[in-house]
């Protein structure tokens, strides 16, 4: 079953560059068409993957405030930092 936690960890791993916009399209397209949701969550879920799986596309895109924006629907705010290099 898909929850709102797994799509907000595959989309820290591309955010974090553990995952490439290409393999997270992928991963959203195939979940989209095969699993099962929450329940309760249904809408959001299929929303936010639709969402993602149309980031391929230029018009459609995937900027850091579109990221923001599919984390606070799943119930998550993003928190930048920068570290030092050593």
């Amino acid at each position: 079953m898909i929850t709102k936690k797994d799509i907000a960890e595959k989309l820290l791993d591309h955010l974090q560059h553990k995952l490439t916009s290409a393999e997270l399209v992928d991963w959203a397209e195939k979940t989209l068409m095969g699993d099962f949701y929450e329940d309760d969550q249904f809408h959001t879920i299929r929303n936010v993957l639709a969402q993602l799986g149309l980031a391929d596309v230029k018009a459609f895109g995937l900027e850091y405030q579109d990221c923001e924006a599919i984390m606070q629907k799943l119930g998550y705010t993003l928190e930048v930092k920068a570290l030092a290099v050593a």
